[in-house]
């Protein structure tokens, strides 16, 4: 069962992360942190390409991928170039309330709608491309999802810390995952 722990103080960051790049990700996020100039990426970050999300971290702090429910199975090779080629030890996954890639079945016809009004297609053809792609895109329950892809890729690069967090749109804070 996961359990969501907010970060209020410094204290409150998990000993795995304390003094790490994703600390520092909770310390700027959270606690208003000063920035720190960096001139290599400390860390990848990994999160929704939901529009409510903000994040408050220096230039040059982390590489970021935004995929819907920050799923970043068809991004792993750009995962692989952060951490070949730009040397990043840690990642932090973030999801958040509310996400549409949650039960998608639900916005079918407005997707549908959707491409139809603003993309042009024929409303056949956005059927076509909803049912054959949203299963590759459906989440579940966005926590679950997040435990599951931080432990998948914990398994793929056994040498990276992977931090599954929480986002919360209403205060723009970010909570610790923390499973047993």
């Amino acid at each position: 069962m996961a359990q969501l722990i907010d970060v209020k103080d410094k204290k409150d960051i998990l000993p795995q992360y304390q003094n790490t790049p994703i600390g520092l990700l909770l310390e700027y996020q959270n606690l208003n942190k000063t920035f720190c100039s960096y001139k290599n990426p400390q860390m990848l970050i990994g999160m929704c390409m939901d529009n409510r999300k903000n994040l408050w971290v220096p230039d040059n702090f982390a590489y970021i991928i935004r995929s819907g429910g920050a799923n970043l199975f068809y991004h792993e090779f750009q995962v692989s170039y952060a951490i070949g080629v730009g040397g990043v030890r840690h990642i932090a996954l973030i999801a958040h309330d509310n996400c549409e890639m949650v039960q998608l079945e639900d916005r079918k016809d407005k997707f549908i709608e959707g491409m139809a009004a603003n993309a042009g297609w024929e409303k056949d053809t956005a059927q076509m491309h909803f049912e054959n792609l949203s299963p590759f895109f459906e989440i579940g329950n966005s926590i679950d999802f997040l435990v599951a892809e931080a432990r998948r890729l914990r398994r793929r690069y056994p040498k990276v810390t992977v931090a599954p967090l929480y986002y919360s749109a209403k205060t723009s804070n970010l909570s610790q995952i923390e499973t047993e």
